[in-house]
């Protein structure tokens, strides 16, 4: 039997199916229905891993949106993003996530179960959500802020609420600040915020760094760079809540 692992984000919705022997991905936009998102990415992986009966599949949800979609069952975020982390890097000690609107680290034993958590869900400051209010404020995209030269002019952002970030990078444009100087800024920031988080759970180890805002790599360095610990970001870091959720489902 096929099992399929559904992470419904407040930004994209992920699906990955496991059929024994390999998997197959898919990402959409969650939008306004993240029901219909989280149907969507279940038939484009079981048309790809070509599963047409449903007697073949289990379905198992996770993510904000897991209560709104018909599943076989629902897992919290925690223990699956801890599940599929460990499967992308069974080195690490720690995972971090950034999502659209939360961010979470949390700490695992050398069986990957998880031995501890923290989860920033009350702000939106650090998280994808952020990066992108202020890239719409810059006037670029989220893909230019990992493209910042690394001998890129350093501007330090001093607010992490968003409204007051807002005034602050419209105040130094102003100024004639460049945007690759603030946008490393806030790269900066976003980093420093991740550090703090991981700082009160997790003080050694490695650090498998997952979600959206792990696309970025320049965002890894930073809080390698802070934390003094190394950080891996697996290749398909985006899909680790659905990777755990489809390797719970298949009872691994």
């Amino acid at each position: 039997m096929a099992s399929i692992g559904i992470d419904i984000g407040s930004t994209a919705t992920k699906g990955v199916l496991w059929n024994g022997s390999g998997f197959e991905f898919y990402l959409t936009p969650t939008g306004w229905t993240p029901g219909e998102s989280a149907a969507k990415a279940v038939a484009q992986v079981r048309r790809r891993g070509h599963i047409l009966k449903n007697e073949d599949l289990h379905v198992t949800a996770t993510g904000y949106g897991r209560n709104v979609f018909q599943a076989d069952k629902r897992v919290t975020e925690i223990t699956c993003h801890a599940a599929g982390a460990h499967y992308l890097a069974p080195e690490a000690s720690t995972v971090l996530d950034i999502g659209g609107q939360d961010s979470k680290v949390i700490t695992l034993g050398p069986d990957g179960r998880v031995t501890d958590f923290l989860m920033n869900d009350k702000c939106a400051a650090g998280t994808g959500r952020f990066l992108q209010n202020m890239a719409v404020h810059l006037g670029c995209s989220l893909q230019d802020f990992a493209a910042i030269p690394e001998n890129t002019p350093f501007q330090p952002i001093n607010n992490m609420c968003t409204v007051f970030a807002e005034s602050e990078v419209i105040g130094l444009l102003a100024q004639g600040v460049a945007k690759e100087s603030i946008c490393l800024g806030l790269l900066d920031s976003v980093a420093q915020r991740a550090a703090n988080l991981i700082s009160r759970i997790s003080d050694y180890g490695d650090i498998c760094f997952t979600g959206g805002c792990a696309q970025n790599g320049l965002l890894g360095k930073l809080i390698e760079k802070k934390t003094k610990r190394r950080v891996i970001i697996p290749e398909r870091a985006q899909y680790a809540g659905a990777l755990g959720a489809a390797l719970i489902g298949a009872g691994m």
